[in-house]
Formats: C-alpha cells, structure tokens, sequence
C-alpha cells in the first residue's frame, strides 16, 4: 500500500521506518529537509497514485489546520486525510465537514507509543467512517503491536482523539501517583534505597506496568533525580479530559488534581515533578528543565 507521512519528528520519522518495514511504499514530507523525501505537499500528493491516503502528524492546532486546508486543495475526491496527531476532536469534526464538501475522507487516530513505537508498535484509536476505516487497515496493522491488542476503531469522526484525550488524563494520574510515592519514600529516614524499593515492584505487584520501567530507567540515570528541575509541562490533552468531564458533569478528582499540580509546579521546584518529567522524557523524549 502506498501512504503519504506528513512530519517525521519524534514519532512521524520512526512510524515511517515501521510502515516501510511492513512492506509497503511511504513518501514522507518534513520541514526538515535532510529526513524529507519530498521538497513539499505537492510533490507528495503527485508521487502517489489515486485513491490517495495522506497520514499528518504535525502539532495539534494552527499547524494541523494549516496541512488540512493545503491537502484539501490538492487532493480529489476520493482520497482520505489521517490526523494522527494529537488534536482536539472538535477539530476533527470541523475537519472532516471541510473536507466532505470536495469528496474526500477523513479519519482521526489517537496514537500512543513515543520513541519506543519503531521497536514495540504503536496503540491505535481509531475514529471515522466504516469505509475509510477498513481502507487503511495494512497500515494500521502494520503500526500496531504484534497480537490481539493495541488497536480499536472507537468509533465516528472524533472518537479516535477523544479515546486517546482520555488515555492521556488516566497518564497524568498514573504518573502523579508514582511521582508522589517516590517523594514520600525519598523523605523518610528509613528508606534509603528508593530506587531499589521501586526495581522490586516491577515484578509480582499489582501496581507493576510499564511507566514503573520507566521510572526505574530514569532513577538507573539519576538516582535521586537531582539533575532535573520540579517542573512538567502539560500537553494539552490533559486540559481536554477535564473540560470534556465538566461538561458531561463526570468527577474526574485523581485526573483533575494531577493537571493542577503540574500548573504548581510552575511556581517552585517540586520533588514530584522531577518524576514527572523524567517519565515524559522516558516515554515520549519530552525536553526536560535541567538544574
């Protein structure tokens, strides 16, 4: 299958190199030209052959308008536009309603798996029409990991995005509660071997999963995170999750609390917040605040 990848960063570049691993034909576009195959948007769309499927992984927001509008005065009817970004799906739908007037398709794909996704695979939610669905299942195949899991279509244009807001919301939690753990043990007088107390949990309980690997790999790299300021910066995702549960009146407390202390963190150097940065950079190669 062939596939246009507009953005090869972080994630864009590797999601390429798996596609092509699997077999099948992928022109990518970056602004960078030494990762570009393409000098722009429209030698893309005329190297690949019609129906053309185009898969954007740009910033969420201005940019991702930006490449919309462009593509949709290239593409013809019958082509489809994956956002495989981390949009809002408000703009998913605006999107896919901008694109419907010219025939062409739109999907939205909630993708989780930072700079392990070449090696591990990529987790996959899915929104959009049924046909376009099934049309880019290779390449869904192709990103997702080996086995049963990893992969859904959630449901119509939005649903992909929003599946993946929420994963985001549940992280913020995840990684809060880890990081204030770790606070309290390193407080105490008797615990002197916290990095070790974290390593024997990674095996056998029932709070063992894999950003408890990635903490364990920060600590392996800084033991006591002294080289890392108290400071995480949100994403924008987790800002969504609770705007989304305002409206739908669902408490969200654990999610809620755990965005309020990265905005804390803003105003001093917080302890917790070095965990937090350090398993942004495990995961996805998030910049951190160095002392």
């Amino acid at each position: 299958m062939q596939l246009g990848l507009i953005g090869l960063g972080k994630m864009g570049g590797n999601m390429r190199e798996r596609i092509r691993r699997a077999g099948h034909t992928v022109v990518g576009y970056d602004r960078n030209p030494e990762v570009s195959d393409v000098s722009g948007l429209a030698e893309l769309v005329e190297k690949l052959e019609a129906p053309r499927t185009i898969w954007v992984m740009v910033p969420a927001g201005a940019a991702t308008q930006s490449v919309v509008d462009e593509l949709g005065g290239l593409l013809e009817a019958g082509d489809v536009v994956v956002d495989g970004g981390n949009s809002r799906w408000t703009d998913d739908e605006q999107h896919a309603k901008e694109l419907a007037t010219k025939g062409i398709g739109f999907v939205d794909a909630g993708v989780s798996g930072g700079v392990w996704g070449l090696e591990n695979g990529y987790a996959l939610m899915v929104g959009g029409d049924k046909e376009y669905v099934e049309r880019l299942q290779p390449i869904f195949e192709a990103l997702k990991p080996e086995g049963p899991y990893g992969y859904v279509h959630a449901g119509k244009v939005g649903a992909g995005h929003f599946s993946k807001m929420v994963h985001n919301g549940i992280e913020y939690a995840m990684m809060q509660a880890y990081a204030e753990g770790w606070e309290l043990l390193e407080k105490v007088d008797s615990v002197d071997n916290v990095r070790e107390v974290y390593r024997s949990w990674q095996d056998g309980t029932v709070i063992r999963s894999w950003l408890l690997d990635l903490a364990v790999n920060a600590l392996d790299s800084d033991e006591h995170l002294d080289k890392l300021k108290g400071f995480a910066q949100d994403s924008g995702e987790g800002r969504w999750t609770v705007e989304a549960a305002v409206d739908h009146a669902v408490p969200l407390p654990a999610i809620t609390a755990s965005l309020f202390a990265r905005f804390a963190s803003r105003q001093d150097d917080s302890p917790q917040m070095k965990m937090i940065a350090a398993l942004r950079n495990q995961f996805g190669g998030h910049a951190v605040e160095s002392k």
